[in-house]
């Protein structure tokens, strides 16, 4: 069934009665779950700690212990004490609406969709280059510093560089577009994965992160829409060499 255009409308922003208001324990466990489903963490993953997670995610470490519980009671987390939480699987619960607009992205061509990717993802970028607010590029800046020690942790550099590529997106001030890239983001993310095992990867992706804020600063959106267009043909052309290895 596809999405109805009540559940479009209820994502832009405004004062609608009608927006469900979720907390911030709701919004972790969302993205946990996300990460879950969407084949960015795969069973027998081990989480960071609490407080890197934290950290990366920019809350309290009660509410990622609290997130954590849910997704525990759910099925998706195996907690135990003196160990690192570790991930199990989907469990029985989907994904919340709000993480999801396109469907059926699986059954189209990676080249099909990267092209969509870019179509979308740098007008998005442009648009962050003159909406950003500082309290964002501060965000940006403390996720770039984490990034820089985590060169042989890909587990919780792909957690950090979702949430880096979502505060991206939410900067463009347009929450419908942020919703749709978003998807984009989430595909052939197994593959994405695999590749930034290999040597070097998450040093350049680290690298393109800089970039993309650099230009960001400078409210510059050619320079940010260049840099961001460096970083997706970086990334289709590894996830390419990690779908065709044997």
């Amino acid at each position: 069934m596809g999405i109805s255009s009540m559940q479009i409308i209820s994502r832009i922003p405004g004062d609608s009665p009608n927006i469900t208001r979720r907390t911030v324990r709701d919004q972790i466990s969302d993205k946990l779950a996300y990460m879950i489903h969407s084949g960015l963490l795969r069973p027998g993953d081990e989480l960071p700690s609490e407080r890197e997670l934290a950290t990366t995610l920019g809350v309290s470490r009660e509410t990622v212990r609290a997130a954590i519980s849910m997704l525990q009671a759910w099925r998706m987390l195996e907690v135990s004490q003196g160990a690192r939480t570790r991930v199990l699987g989907p469990g029985s619960v989907g994904v919340h609406d709000s993480v999801s607009i396109l469907r059926d992205l699986g059954e189209r061509s990676v080249e099909e969709v990267a092209e969509a990717r870019a179509a979308v993802e740098l007008q998005v970028i442009r648009l962050a280059a003159r909406r950003i607010t500082p309290a964002q590029l501060n965000r940006l800046d403390d996720l770039l510093a984490d990034q820089a020690a985590m060169m042989d942790d890909p587990v919780r550099f792909q957690i950090s560089d979702q949430e880096f590529h979502e505060v991206l997106y939410r900067a463009c001030g347009n929450a419908l577009l942020a919703d749709v890239v978003f998807d984009f983001y989430g595909y052939a993310l197994e593959h994405r994965r695999n590749a930034l095992r290999r040597p070097g990867a998450i040093s350049h992706s680290v690298a393109d992160h800089r970039a993309i804020v650099a230009a960001l600063k400078s409210s510059d959106p050619e320079a940010a829409v260049a840099a961001m267009q460096q970083h997706l043909e970086q990334v289709h052309r590894t996830t390419l060499q990690e779908m065709d290895a044997p």
